[in-house]
C-alpha cells in the first residue's frame, strides 16, 4: 500500500511517495509468529506440524498481497520447507520429536507443547523476514533462490528464538 504526502517542503507541484509497507509486514510476522506458538502448542501430534505450516503459507500469502507479489501456494511450500530444512538435522529433529512426542500420555503432552511452540514461532518468524527482505528488493517467488539466503534464514532463526520466547512469555 503506498501512499502520496505532500510536505511544505517539497516545491509546488511535487509528490513525495512514502512506502509504509515494512512496518506493516512487520505487524504481520509478529501475528503469524503469535499463530504458530499457538500451532506447536496444540495437544494433537503431527496435527500441530500441519497446522504450523498452514500459518507458514498464510504468512507468505499476506506478504505477498501486501507487496504486491503473485502466490504461489506450491512455490511457497516448497521454499518454506527448504529454508526450515537449512536450519539444521539437530532442529528439525527437535521439532518432529516435540510433535510425535505429544502422542505419549500427559509428559509427552506436555513437553511437546513446551518444545515446539519456540521452534515454530522462530521458523515463522525467519521466514516472514526472508520474505520481506526478498520483496522489498524487488523480488518475487518465482525468482526466489532459497540457497542464497540459508545464511540470513539461520540469522533470523536464531533471533526468532528469542523472540518466541519472549512472546509466549508474555501471554
Amino acid at each position: 500500500m503506498s501512499t502520496t504526502v505532500i510536505t511544505e517542503a517539497a516545491p509546488a507541484g511535487t509528490e513525495v511517495k512514502c512506502e509504509c509497507k515494512l512496518g506493516e509486514a512487520h505487524g504481520l510476522i509478529k501475528k503469524y509468529t503469535y499463530w504458530s506458538l499457538g500451532a506447536g502448542a496444540l495437544p494433537l501430534g503431527v496435527l500441530d506440524l500441519a497446522a504450523i505450516a498452514a500459518v507458514q503459507t498464510k504468512l507468505v500469502n499476506d506478504l505477498s498481497n501486501l507487496y504486491g507479489v503473485k502466490f504461489c501456494q506450491h512455490r511457497a511450500k516448497n521454499i518454506t520447507a527448504i529454508l526450515i530444512a537449512s536450519v539444521g538435522a539437530g532442529t528439525l529433529l527437535r521439532g518432529v520429536t516435540a510433535s510425535v512426542v505429544k502422542m505419549i500420555p500427559l509428559i509427552g503432552t506436555f513437553s511437546g507443547m513446551v518444545a515446539l511452540p519456540i521452534v515454530a514461532g522462530a521458523a515463522t518468524y525467519a521466514l516472514g523476514k526472508v520474505f520481506v527482505q526478498h520483496f522489498e528488493m524487488g523480488g518475487t517467488l518465482l525468482d526466489f533462490d532459497p540457497e542464497k539466503t540459508r545464511e540470513y534464514f539461520a540469522a533470523q532463526f536464531k533471533e526468532g528464538q528469542k523472540v518466541a520466547a519472549d512472546l509466549k512469555a508474555a501471554h
